[in-house]
């Protein structure tokens, strides 16, 4: 049977990569540090996955797939040695922990002889994720099996867009190894970053240039989650389906992702219609119930969402750059700076910029923007305009 690795064995790892790959007729061995999720894989050698969603739910039974300790480097090293593709979802900031035991099995496979390429999906929040990994990996593998993996390994990105609600306590204590996720079940990927044809995966695209997926996602999806939540915190709302139930938020975060779509539009050329398709099946997703999506998920961390280049800033500032002017992000961003829930420490650090700097030196610290930009006047605009918690265009 064909073979695959997948680093994590978590939400898009388990709920996501491995039901692909699985249905493309992969045996998957699962890498992770959590003992009852790896023994719960183990004693089975498979695991279910439940989709859901407002209308109905299904069970899918995903397998046959085995576990291994990410501290077992040999056990580690031998599964990358025989398989035939990759993936980590273990969170950026892991990755520098993952990169030896790759490095090791990248050796294996160069002593081994073996040619045939092997390619890893590197499935993290984090621009240029298959860069930054190569490097790692590359900085841990000795210097005369480099030329080797330039020529017979992939690192290959992606953005992830399935949506996986937390498991609750009881249902893990049930099964470790269940998880609960929406149906989507697309995989764009970059066609560049493979070496090699790619393999054929149930839901995989690969694309070039990837630059439109990585917008698209992060302007569109991310963007309009982001308007959602802090809007919907503003109106009292603790879900966003409820949120979105609300006609005033529901236009306005539609309004936020159709302003980025027209200037993906004018950047790439897509298909007539597909940005707009796109949008509406994000707003289908959004208002399901059965993922109780909370507005702090959405909303938390408001610093990082703010920043020049993430889902806000840099939605408004891609639209100027079009010609579109970004009426609704801009009310995103001062909804952003007026979120201040109870359980987000860092909306706290934000109000207290604000108190400290005022409204101007926040765009200029968190945001990067300066005075002389038009959306730094839109912002401002639109931040006292609303005086208070409501905000609307």
């Amino acid at each position: 049977m064909k073979q695959a690795i997948i680093f994590g064995a978590g939400n898009i790892g388990r709920g996501f990569i491995g039901q692909l790959v699985s249905e493309s007729g992969y045996e998957i061995t699962f890498v992770d540090v959590d003992r009852p999720l790896l023994d719960a894989l183990n004693r089975h050698g498979r695991y279910t996955i439940r989709l859901v969603t407002n209308e109905h739910t299904e069970e899918v039974t995903v397998g046959p797939v085995r576990a291994v300790h990410s501290g077992d480097l040999d056990a580690v090293a031998e599964a990358v040695g025989r398989a035939e593709i990759g993936a980590t979802a273990v969170g950026a900031g892991i990755l520098k922990y993952i990169a030896p035991a790759v490095a090791k099995g990248i050796e294996r496979r160069a002593r081994d002889g073996m040619t045939a390429p092997f390619n890893l999906i590197i499935c993290e929040n984090l621009h240029g994720a298959a860069a930054i990994f190569r490097e790692m990996v590359q900085a841990a593998l000795p210097a005369e099996f480099h030329a080797f993996m330039a020529a017979h390994i992939g690192f290959v990105d992606t953005v992830i867009a399935r949506m996986v609600p937390p498991l609750t306590p009881e249902l893990r204590g049930q099964d470790p190894s269940l998880i609960i996720v929406e149906p989507y079940k697309e995989l764009p990927v970059d066609r560049d970053g493979f070496v090699g044809e790619p393999p054929r995966i149930v839901g995989m695209i690969p694309f070039a240039p990837f630059s439109f997926f990585t917008d698209r996602k992060l302007y569109i999806h991310n963007a309009g989650h982001a308007v959602l939540g802090y809007l919907g915190y503003l109106a009292g709302y603790e879900y966003g389906y409820r949120a979105l139930a609300d006609d005033e938020i529901y236009f306005q975060a539609r309004g936020a992702m159709e302003e980025s779509a027209l200037a993906l539009t004018r950047k790439y050329r897509p298909a007539p219609g597909a940005l707009l398709a796109n949008i509406e099946d994000l707003l289908r997703r959004f208002g399901n119930r059965a993922l109780g999506d909370t507005i702090l998920r959405l909303g938390r961390d408001p610093i990082r969402k703010l920043a020049l280049s993430d889902r806000l800033v840099g939605a408004a500032r891609n639209a100027l750059d079009q010609g579109v002017i970004p009426t609704y992000l801009g009310t995103g961003i001062a909804a952003a700076l007026r979120f201040d829930h109870p359980d987000d420490p860092v909306a706290h650090e934000l109000q207290a910029r604000l108190r400290d700097r005022g409204i101007e030196g926040v765009l200029a610290d968190v945001c990067g923007l300066s005075p002389d930009e038009p959306l730094f006047g839109i912002v401002v605009e639109r931040y006292r305009a609303s005086g208070g918690r409501g905000i609307s265009c």
